[in-house]
């Protein structure tokens, strides 16, 4: 069968509205009488059709909530429809078919309004008055009695119901697999066609009503589809049943974020390169290799580059020299509007963003005390100890704070509790040197090498959770704990409270006992005291290596990135501000 990740058709673009204008010679403009079934819909790609029999899920993320994901399934689709997507042929009107020796016509696209569907059809065959609509699938002929599997008959036969409403006589469909370079052919009978119109009705009440149909449960669809990771299917039966998933998330991108820091560094593009050109070098890098731009400082990025890393979806972020996010570019932003509906919603909602304010804190406290405990080298162990109680009483009133004011408070008293034995994690660090001497938090500005790494980790952390958010779908701006400010990615800020200890302080611990960042890579400005450049790149890759360490997920069972899995947490939330889980599952450490 097909899904998302086992074949591409090539159908008109999802987000066209009900009425298109296409050009001769091998596309054709319907104008029926007969409305549509529900007008506001648009058109449904009879790709999505062939998606709705085979996943009802899949073609709702793909179609209505905009998702996709590539994969090598995928390309090797695109590559299948080299051929036809090159058109050529022409598709004579159809009172002149008769009259017409046979013909041949590729990459037509139609469009029915009476039956709200559109289709691009990869050949058209003609002869005797006939049509036939062919359709490319890139693997073999399954051996089934029915010649092919329902999803792709069903997707012919509305490429015939399309052909007929345009006037043409269709008596079959056949379906052309590259991979056993077979043609098949598909009856179009009375059963088939009650079956199709019955998956377009379905489909487009269930885009009207905007509602995502539940996951399958367990299903071998799932194993293969590059939409796993996004439809957590088995993450969403978990919470619904108890079923253990299965490992279904893909492995992680082998793209990274690409950091350009050098002052006055040039970034230009050439072919499917960016190369960033210094005063002292030249560096190459493949575009398909970078997941982010991040541009420190005077950094000048070229408007090739810009384009293709916009093509690409790929974002870029603009940061002072010190790391301060000053934007974000990303293309024309994600397309799925009801995820940030459901956002919007919750974040006027004062008692629902109270209740997911306590449960971001006091998994924030929780893990802090986790790592304390952890990573506990030197000191007084009474001490610890109590600091180590207090937090768990933390923890248990921050999940039953009565207000926010109070909560703050209770994250207030935490922090401190947990920053005054902050360097009792050093080990020798701390006597070796007494330059990374550490009383207190102080962020504007930071006052000692201490709070300067902190400073920088929590920017890095705030930035890698805008990326996140963005590409998910959400308003990075509109939070639930964070008040909204001008400029402020509230939301980021919220999200990244439990993963303060976890990501940023435990990348501070690393880079101090490590050696990687010593007391001789900061400078003093007045107050303030800053990194210098050498000691920013040791400790952004540090905090780099530690977004690629894989950890257990502690509900779900399987080992993820700590990148992918600050993703599946993002997509959890959609899960639970839409409804489709009962409760946010916070990750917490053991």
């Amino acid at each position: 069968m097909t899904s998302s990740a086992s074949d591409i058709a090539s159908d008109a673009d999802p987000a066209s509205g009900p009425r298109l204008a296409l050009s001769p010679p091998n596309q054709l403009s319907l104008d029926l009488a007969a409305p549509p079934a529900t007008a506001d819909t648009p058109l449904v790609p009879v790709r999505m059709v062939n998606e709705w029999v085979y996943c009802a899920r899949l073609a709702f993320l793909e179609w209505v909530d905009g998702e996709w994901a590539d994969s090598g399934d995928t390309e090797e689709g695109r590559r299948a429809h080299v051929r036809v997507d090159a058109g050529g042929g022409t598709l004579p009107a159809p009172a002149e078919t008769d009259e017409k020796p046979d013909f041949t016509a590729r990459s037509v696209t139609l469009a029915s309004e009476r039956l709200g569907i559109i289709a691009k059809i990869d050949l058209i065959d003609g002869g005797g008055g006939a049509v036939t609509p062919v359709d490319t699938k890139k693997g073999k002929r399954p051996h089934v009695a029915e010649g092919a599997y329902e999803p792709e008959r069903v997707q012919v036969c509305a490429q015939g119901l399309i052909l007929e409403d345009a006037g043409y006589t269709v008596t079959e469909g056949a379906i052309w697999y590259a991979g056993s370079r077979e043609r098949v052919r598909i009856a179009l009978d009375d059963e088939l066609r009650a079956r199709t119109r019955a998956a377009i009705a379905d489909l487009r009440l269930a885009a009207a009503a905007g509602r995502l149909p539940p996951p399958l449960v367990d299903s071998p669809k799932c194993t293969k589809c590059s939409l796993a990771g996004i439809c957590l299917p088995d993450e969403v039966t978990f919470f619904r049943r108890g079923l253990a998933p299965r490992p279904l998330n893909p492995s992680a991108d082998t793209a990274l974020p690409l950091y350009v820091q050098e002052p006055g560094a040039r970034v230009g593009k050439s072919g499917e390169v960016l190369v960033v050109e210094t005063e002292e070098q030249k560096t190459e890098v493949p575009i398909g290799d970078v997941s982010e731009l991040v541009l420190h400082g005077p950094i000048s990025l070229s408007t090739p580059a810009l384009g293709a890393l916009l093509r690409e979806e790929i974002p870029v972020t603009y940061a002072s020299t010190g790391g301060w996010v000053l934007g974000h570019t990303v293309s024309t932003g994600h397309k799925n509007v009801a995820i940030r509906i459901a956002q919007y919603r919750a974040a006027f909602d004062e008692r629902r963003c109270l209740a997911i304010a306590r449960n971001l804190i006091t998994a924030k406290i929780k893990n802090s005390r986790v790592f304390l405990r952890r990573n506990f080298k030197t000191g007084d162990e009474t001490e610890r100890d109590a600091a180590l109680e207090a937090m768990s009483r933390l923890a248990d009133r921050a999940a039953y704070a009565p207000s926010e004011s109070e909560l703050l408070g209770i994250e207030g008293e935490a922090a401190a509790r947990y920053f005054r034995l902050f360097t009792t994690m050093f080990g020798d660090a701390s006597r070796d040197f007494p330059e990374f001497a550490f009383e207190k938090r102080t962020r504007r500005p930071p006052a000692d090498p201490v709070n300067a790494l902190l400073s920088l980790g929590y920017t890095l952390l705030t930035r890698t959770w805008l990326t996140v958010l963005s590409a998910v779908g959400f308003d990075p701006y509109l939070a639930f704990y964070h008040r909204p400010r001008f400029g402020r990615p509230a939301l980021a800020l919220d999200m990244m409270e439990p993963f303060r200890s976890i990501l940023a302080d435990s990348t501070v611990i690393q880079v101090i006992n490590n050696g990687e960042v010593k007391p001789d890579g900061f400078v003093a400005a007045g107050p303030a005291v800053n990194l210098k450049p050498h000691a920013r790149r040791a400790f952004i890759a540090a905090y780099e290596r530690r977004l690629e360490q894989e950890v257990t997920h502690p509900l779900f069972g399987y080992r993820v990135s700590m990148r992918r899995l600050l993703e599946v947490q993002a997509r959890l939330l959609a899960r639970y501000l839409d409804g489709e889980i009962d409760d946010y599952p916070q990750y917490l450490v053991r």
